[in-house]
Order: structure tokens, then C-alpha cells, then sequence
């Protein structure tokens, strides 16, 4: 059974049960959102070394990373070295995005070396297997996508994208709309070129019930991506988005009803006032289900500093109800990110997803927090250090510019904590 399954029958997991402990709260909890698909619990029955995670309301803000090779860069070495960092960064989950090289291989060496939950995008591979033997993605069959689908499934991947979402009713939208950068999303472009090409649906949606048949043999979670995201401010809450939005609610009802765990994917470049929005609006449609964003990156013109402008969306995104935040990195927009780019996105969107946590009142998140203030008060480095998102940089930095005295060189013998705590509550004498 898969985890919906279980939980709907009042039973609890043995991974339901990891991420109670994780997140400091009563297992029975988790089975409740789990069955009232509020909450994931993306596990492959076949991803023997998982630590599960969940992922959904009343639980902290989980963070992704990307890595994956395209077809300039990258191999299984590179990759096992992206997904190390990511990793030791705090990542939650990994997603494989390869595009380049032996993807199955890379795929599967990923899984072998990760104890958190894989994501992948399945039509990747089906679209670079056409290629290889066709010349063109347009020539893959529908056999060929869901080939692709049941080989990720039986690797152990733990959810993945597919774009169900972009059908022929939304490119006729997005024709109509007249958009500034059409589409950005690679899985949905894939898509939109086979549609066009064969003049047919789109095979994830028209035979989506192949789809969730896979998903339960292996409890793998749908993450219904948002190939009609907006890649431009421009573009933000168009119609066409909307128009795959509500697709994406139906989609939703029909997989929970098939006892598959989903959560659903949002955009995508959005300007600040219009992230609560967006969040309260898939929230309503798609009953609740789990809200993964990717940023949203609020303005278009800060490339090379892309895991500051999605940390700020994302920060937005989670106050107002999203879930699990996909990072962004530094190299976004202009080139595959590399091992300090993963590590940089990583640490960015956690910043993002703590400073959300807080508001969200989870538990734990706020007094993380004032143990950092006590121990600042103190000047105990140690105590900081290990409290702090990245201990390693923390002890660095602080390390190479370090002072004689208790105080860190920025203020030195003139440190406000150092001298207010020595004469804090001693009765002044007169001068």
C-alpha cells in the first residue's frame, strides 16, 4: 500500500513514524495530514537506504536542491559531488535533473548514495532517448514516456515531475495570451513540442490513469509540474497559468482518490505582491495538497545573484502557505550550477525557510533563535557556531578575522555586548 493508503486506513508507517520524531510531533498528526493530503511522505518502496521527510502543512518548510548533468557538463562523479554538498548544506531533498551523458546511471548512483527522497523529471530521458534515436524529442512515443516513467520508478526515485498540466486547451491560451517568454519550463517545453508536432493531447493527461497506476506499485509522489509557469514578471498570474492551475486541482482529486500521495508545483517568476495570492489560489484549487515553488524569483534582472531574489520569494511563499521551497541558485539563467553554487542555493533557501518557520510557528524554529541571541550575549563561538545555518562558514570567517580579546573584530574592545554586559545592573556612582 502506499503511504495514503495506510494512513487512510488509521494506520501508521514506520516513515510516517520517522517524520513525527523529525519534526518533534505526535505520529498521529502525520497520518492525519497524510490522509487528508495535506501532507506527503515521499518514499519508493524501493529506495532501501531513505530517511523520509515530510513534506505539507503544520510541518517545517522543506528545501530542494537541483543537480544534474546537461549535455555541455557533468558525469556520475560530478554529480555524487553536487549532491555531497548539497547534502552537508541541509538540504531535505535532491532532485536529478540530468539531461546529458547515461542518465539512467547517474540517476541510480544518486540514489544509491542518498539517504534523502529523489526527485526527477522522467521526461527528460524519454525525450534524450528519442533524440538518440530519432534525432528528435518530437518523435518519443507514448510508450516511450511511460517506459521512461516506470524506469525512474523502479530506480527508487521518490517523486517526480510530470507535466500533466500542459494540454492542448492551455497551449491554445497560451497562443492566445501572447506572452513575453511563452514557456520556460524545459519538462513542459518538451511537451508542447511533441503536442504541436503530432497534433495530439498530451499523453499525461489524456492517459493519466497509466500514470497513477505506476505512482501506486511504487508509492511514488506526483509532483504535477507547472510547465506553464511564468518565466518573466511580465508573465506573472496569466491566464494561462490559471489555466493549468485548475487542470492541476482536478488532477489532484483524481490521484488521491487512486491512494497516490501529490503535491503541486507552482511558479516560477512572480513580483512580490502577487506571491500570497498565488499561494492562496493553488491552496484552494488543489484541496490543500502540499505547495512547491521554485523561488519565486520576484524580479528578473538580478542574474548572478538569482539565490537572493528566490530566497526572497520563497521567505513570501512560505509565510503565506507554501510548503517546500526548490532553491535557486547564484549561476540560474546563465550557466549549470557548479558544487559552491549548490551550496550557496542551499543555504540561501534554508535562510528563507527558517526566517518562514518562525512566522509559521513551528515548533522548534523561534527558539533556535534565542538560544542564538543568548549566545551571542555571552560571546560563546562555539555555542553560535553550531546553532548558526552553516556552522563551517561561521567558523571561518570568524577564525581568520579573530581579535585578542572575547569580542569579534568587528567591534573589538568596543564591543557593545562585552562592555554593557560588564556594567549591566551595577549601581552607577556619580561622576
Amino acid at each position: 500500500m502506499t503511504q495514503l493508503e495506510i494512513a487512510r486506513k488509521g494506520n501508521i508507517s514506520p516513515q510516517m513514524e520517522a517524520v513525527a520524531k523529525a519534526e518533534g510531533l505526535d505520529a498521529g498528526f502525520i497520518r492525519e495530514g497524510v490522509a487528508k493530503g495535506t501532507v506527503v511522505v515521499p518514499a519508493n518502496v524501493g529506495h532501501s537506504n531513505l530517511t523520509p521527510c515530510g513534506v505539507g502543512e503544520g510541518l517545517s518548510t522543506k528545501v530542494n536542491a537541483n543537480i544534474g548533468t546537461s549535455s555541455d557538463f557533468g558525469n556520475v562523479d560530478t554529480e555524487l559531488k553536487k549532491l555531497k554538498v548539497a547534502l552537508t548544506a541541509g538540504a531535505d531533498t535532491v532532485m536529478d535533473l540530468s539531461t546529458g551523458g547515461d542518465i539512467p546511471a547517474i540517476r541510480q548512483a544518486v540514489i544509491a548514495a542518498s539517504s534523502c527522497a529523489i526527485g526527477t523529471v522522467p521526461v527528460y530521458q524519454a525525450g534524450i532517448e528519442a533524440i538518440e534515436r530519432h534525432s528528435a524529442i518530437v518523435k518519443m512515443t507514448v510508450d516511450d514516456i511511460f517506459a521512461a516513467i516506470e524506469d525512474n520508478a523502479k530506480d527508487g526515485v521518490d517523486f517526480i515531475t510530470v507535466h500533466c498540466g500542459v494540454t492542448l486547451s492551455a497551449i491554445a491560451r497560451l497562443k492566445q495570451q501572447g506572452r513575453v517568454t511563452d514557456v520556460v519550463s524545459r519538462g513542459g517545453a518538451f511537451m508542447v513540442g511533441w503536442m504541436l508536432h503530432n497534433d495530439c493531447e498530451n499523453p499525461l493527461y489524456e492517459y493519466y490513469d497509466r500514470l497513477l497506476d505506476i505512482a501506486r506499485e511504487y508509492d511514488v509522489t506526483l509532483s504535477l509540474g507547472d510547465g506553464m509557469r511564468p518565466g518573466s514578471l511580465a508573465d506573472a498570474t496569466d491566464r494561462t497559468q490559471i489555466e493549468e492551475l485548475l487542470t492541476l486541482g482536478e488532477l489532484v482529486q483524481r490521484a488521491q482518490e487512486a491512494g497516490v500521495q501529490v503535491m503541486v508545483e507552482g511558479p516560477g517568476h512572480i513580483p512580490l505582491d502577487q506571491i500570497e495570492t498565488n499561494v492562496r489560489l493553488q491552496k484552494a484549487v488543489c484541496k490543500g495538497a502540499p505547495f512547491y515553488v521554485l523561488g519565486p524569483l520576484v524580479t528578473d534582472i538580478a542574474a548572478g545573484y538569482d539565490h537572493i531574489t528566490g530566497a526572497i520569494g520563497g521567505a513570501i511563499a512560505a509565510i503565506s502557505g507554501a510548503d517546500f521551497l526548490c532553491y535557486v541558485t547564484p549561476s540560474e539563467h546563465l550557466a549549470i550550477p557548479d558544487v559552491d553554487d549548490v551550496r550557496e542555493g542551499v543555504i540561501a533557501t534554508r535562510i528563507a525557510a527558517h526566517a518562514a518557520d518562525i512566522v509559521k510557528g513551528v515548533k522548534g524554529a523561534a527558539e533556535r533563535d534565542r538560544q542564538m541571541a543568548l549566545a551571542r550575549k555571552r560571546l560563546d563561538w562555539d555555542e553560535q557556531a553550531r546553532l548558526s545555518l552553516d556552522p563551517e562558514r561561521f567558523s571561518r570567517v570568524h577564525g581568520e578575522r579573530a581579535t585578542s580579546g572575547a569580542a569579534c573584530s568587528m567591534c573589538g574592545q568596543y564591543c557593545a555586548m562585552d562592555l554593557v554586559g560588564k556594567y549591566l545592573g551595577v549601581k552607577a556612582t556619580r561622576c
